[in-house]
């Protein structure tokens, strides 16, 4: 069993910057790691992806603004989100795929998931 724990999400102001975090139960090198946002009534979008050996990969709708990295003695995951908009408003979702260091951007294709946090942004 692997727990995700996020941290780290917050109110921000329009064009400003955030960092949340995700600490992992177990060791992350050889997991694919993902971030995901819902809103309500919505399905989890992915925000980006970090497979096995550390390459990031991120939908085109979200490159440019986010950054996703990992820190393995830590076992945590970071996702830092620059220029934010209010259409970034969402719960961001910490997850991990344990079965095979592969990256889909599909939220089906992952094992475990945090509770996420609470990413508000205002005009």
């Amino acid at each position: 069993q692997v727990h995700l724990v996020e941290s780290g999400g917050g109110s921000v102001q329009a064009g400003g910057s955030l960092r949340v975090s995700c600490k992992a139960s177990g060791y992350m090198y050889g997991w694919c790691m993902a971030w995901f946002r819902q809103t309500p009534g919505q399905g989890r979008e992915a925000v980006a992806t970090m497979d096995g050996p550390g390459n990031a990969n991120y939908p085109d709708s979200m490159k440019g603004r986010f950054t996703i990295s990992r820190d393995l003695v830590k076992s945590e995951l970071y996702l830092q989100m620059d220029n934010l908009t209010l259409g970034d408003n969402a719960v961001y979702l910490c997850a991990a795929k344990v079965t095979s260091p592969q990256c889909f951007f599909s939220a089906v294709s992952f094992n475990y998931w945090g509770q996420g946090t609470q990413v508000t942004v205002s005009p």
